[in-house]
């Protein structure tokens, strides 16, 4: 099944919002209702491919001729990802960034030999997996460029259950490698809120982290070696689980998001089954109390699987609990949710949740049970559906992240909130900004924003300048630009400040000699020259 081409997921879990939900975004936001007719995909009209036929003919020897599609459909699917601006575009009939074709292979050999073709006829190449960026990363800065779809590389090549690792291929969705890993006895662990749509490939092109990583870890943790298709060839990296000979190659792999080559398999890490999942909900007085909790169980343990806080507005609202919006379970009590998960044998869960329990008491926490706990994982990822229901009512709806030590993480918060709420009320358009802690470390945490307000006569321009503040004002008070969302486009111009002049300059030098003219993903992660 492919995602909705003007939204999130699968189409037939879309839900519109509750009356009370719409009445609230009218009567706070001044939210009007969209009097635009939808587009739909049968209304739409592509241009036809202006490729080279001769290029099209040589993609075709090198994958089947049934695979490679210059279609209308096939081309729309493929244009862009799912960030809030990227869905409004769509929705308004913009296809400017739409490719020449999309080409599927099915080897590491197929994809080779596209990558030459490509070099000989100037085409560029955007690796497309679940089509999930958020960032501007399928958006590439060439006319002429082809989606390079990965879905026919999806199976598992290898399980070593001595060694605990397998070998997955990079077009392989989540719900099915996890699928192909339970046959066996064993998880990745690996739940982002991307997860029924997203693929192992994407998952390492951009360092996704996963809503259990303060049990299993980011996804960039249990990458143990990868194989990368480039113009100039193969690059393999992780002879072993530790190496000191050298610099770890991995690492230039990990989050350059197709820019420096295409990943075609990928060695992780897996873990046994989990015998018992147990999720349940606490309060804090307020999110300085609940950070400190969440700092002491990071710091000195037991660790959660899952541990993380909303802020009193997004508690409020009860996006905490997606599935409850403007149901009987919003939070009408002040003060803040964390919510704690713990999976494994039924030993080890029982024990680190008492002990846990004990800490998170100890720092003001009160136990409100399982049922927010359960609530928040039967809803885990449905905010995507949420984002569409609220753009159908004429909402802006768009989330930002980042991530910063412990001790910056108050003037973090406050700073990035501070400059979209001041940015968006002198547009005219005043805005909720919501806010969760989504990872902790021992020495930081992650901060992702939610974002609600009026669309204003050109949404994506309207946006824009908000956007523009909540960056400046995340390297200002310390964070990285993205903690799991990655760079893309939209992050760029930012990233290139936070690694500085001669950290740019190395990363170009690589590209240089895996990618000399520049067709990989050209204006994602790097400037073009």
């Amino acid at each position: 099944m492919d995602m909705l081409w003007n939204g999130w997921g699968d189409p037939a879990k879309a839900a519109p919002l509750p009356d009370s939900v719409t009445g609230l975004l009218r009567d706070l936001l001044g939210v009007k209702p969209v009097t635009t007719p939808a587009l739909g995909l049968d209304d739409l009209r592509l241009p036809g491919t202006t490729a080279d036929p001769a290029a099209l003919e040589a993609l075709a020897e090198a994958v089947g001729g049934d695979h490679v599609r210059t279609d209308s459909e096939s081309r729309i699917r493929h244009t862009r990802g799912k960030s809030t601006p990227d869905l409004l575009r769509m929705r308004a009939g913009d296809f400017s960034d739409v490719p020449q074709a999309v080409v599927l292979p099915a080897s590491h050999d197929e994809v080779l030999a596209v990558l030459r073709v490509c070099a000989q006829h100037g085409l560029a190449v955007v690796p497309f997996g679940g089509g999930t960026s958020v960032v501007g990363g399928l958006a590439p800065r060439r006319a002429a460029f082809i989606a390079l779809d990965l879905r026919r590389m999806n199976g598992m090549l290898e399980l070593d259950p001595v060694s605990r690792t397998a070998v997955l291929q990079p077009g392989l969705r989540a719900p099915e490698a996890e699928a192909l890993l339970a046959e066996h006895g064993f998880t990745l662990g690996h739940f982002p809120q991307s997860f029924e749509w997203a693929t192992i490939g994407g998952f390492a092109a951009a360092r996704s982290s996963g809503q259990a990583s303060a049990g299993y870890g980011r996804f960039d943790e249990m990458v143990l070696g990868l194989t990368l298709a480039t113009p100039e060839g193969t690059l393999e990296t992780g002879r072993a689980p530790r190496s000191a000979a050298g610099p770890d190659l991995r690492q230039l792999i990990l989050g350059s998001e197709g820019a420096f080559g295409v990943i075609t398999a990928v060695v992780v890490r897996i873990r046994p089954l989990p015998e018992v999942r147990l999720y349940e909900g606490w309060r804090f007085a307020s999110f300085e109390e609940g950070a400190a909790a969440l700092r002491r169980l990071a710091q000195d343990g037991p660790r959660p699987t899952v541990l993380r806080l909303s802020d009193e507005t997004e508690t409020l609202i009860g996006l905490a609990q997606p599935d409850a919006i403007g149901g009987d379970l919003a939070q009408s009590e002040a003060g803040c949710l964390a919510i704690a998960g713990y999976e494994g044998t039924a030993e080890d869960t029982a024990q680190r949740r008492e002990q846990a329990a004990a800490v998170l008491t100890a720092c003001g926490g009160t136990l409100v049970g399982a049922e927010p706990g359960e609530r928040w994982a039967h809803g885990r990822f449905s905010a995507p559906y949420l984002r569409d229901a609220l753009l159908d009512v004429g909402a802006f709806a768009e989330t930002l992240e980042t991530a910063t030590f412990w001790s910056r993480v108050p003037d973090l918060y406050t700073t990035v909130r501070t400059a979209l709420t001041e940015t968006l009320t002198e547009a005219g358009t005043p805005p909720l900004v919501m806010c969760h802690i989504s990872h902790v470390y021992e020495n930081g945490a992650s901060l992702y924003f939610t974002v609600v307000s009026a669309q204003g006569e050109d949404p994506v321009a309207h946006w824009a300048p908000a956007k523009h503040a909540a960056n400046e004002a995340v390297l200002a008070a310390g964070g990285t630009i993205s903690h799991h969302h990655g760079v893309g486009i939209d992050h760029r111009d930012w990233y290139v400040r936070e690694v500085g002049p001669l950290g740019v300059a190395a990363l170009r030098a690589v590209k240089r000699c895996l990618d000399p003219e520049g067709l990989l993903n050209p204006g994602v992660l790097l400037p073009t020259d």
